[in-house]
């Protein structure tokens, strides 16, 4: 289950995505209006969280193109008492509001109800990628049917991206800001090093892989189902 987080505040964004993810769900995130879009085209979340006050495009604008394009769900997050934007936003067609500051389990009721009402499963579902099946409540693995592996809070995000783009190559920069955000504390050094960490773990033959493989010059993808050793 993705979800889209579009906030230009980005401690706020820290504790949306860490509270989702704890949860289980896949997150994305966008720090302004043009990059919410391009995302939502990109990425096709099942739910999007859209604050109000978002530089280069607002986020009604957000909303009403959104709303023209898809049915996907969308939360407008508010300023507490701005009776206003909460109105404007559910006339653009907007599903539900979450007016600021809010408790990560209120977050939670309401992200679960919303994915309910939609039709939508409320809990993530594991993910079957070829030979891999991934737990994103359990944050752990299967490999062809052996006993699940837990992965650190970072495999995880990493082999979350890469699964949910099987077959393609993912450049290093996506890769870096999904799996550690905009402020960029991870490098392509420490990328190298989890792709590592994560190899030791879905690998029969780390030094040799099969599934999680390089893009010369370009990042990293996951195979569907086992390749030849890259």
């Amino acid at each position: 289950m993705k979800i889209l987080v579009v906030d230009d505040d980005p401690d706020l964004r820290d504790l949306i995505g860490y509270t989702l993810r704890r949860d289980g769900y896949f997150v994305i995130e966008a720090e302004d209006g043009i990059v919410a879009l391009l995302m939502s085209e990109v990425e096709r979340p099942d739910l999007v969280l859209l604050d109000v006050n978002l530089p280069r495009l607002d986020g009604f604008e957000v909303c009403r193109r959104l709303r023209a394009a898809s049915a996907v769900p969308i939360v407008m997050l508010t300023v507490r008492g701005a009776e206003e934007d909460q109105v404007r936003g559910l006339d653009l067609g907007a599903d539900d509001y979450l007016a600021k500051p809010f408790s990560p389990r209120t977050l939670l009721a309401r992200v679960r109800a919303l994915l309910r009402r939609s039709g939508g499963a409320e809990r993530p579902q594991p993910l079957a990628v070829g030979d891999l099946l991934i737990d994103a409540e359990g944050q752990s693995v299967r490999v062809a049917g052996a006993e699940p592996v837990r992965l650190t809070r970072l495999e995880f995000r990493l082999l979350q991206l890469l699964a949910a783009n099987a077959g393609s190559d993912l450049p290093f920069e996506r890769l870096l800001r999904h799996v550690w955000g905009d402020r960029m504390s991870g490098d392509r050094q420490a990328l190298k090093q989890l792709v590592h960490r994560l190899r030791q773990k879905i690998e029969t033959q780390p030094a040799e892989p099969r599934y999680l493989l390089s893009a010369a010059g370009v990042g990293y993808r996951l195979e569907a189902t086992a390749a030849r050793a890259d």
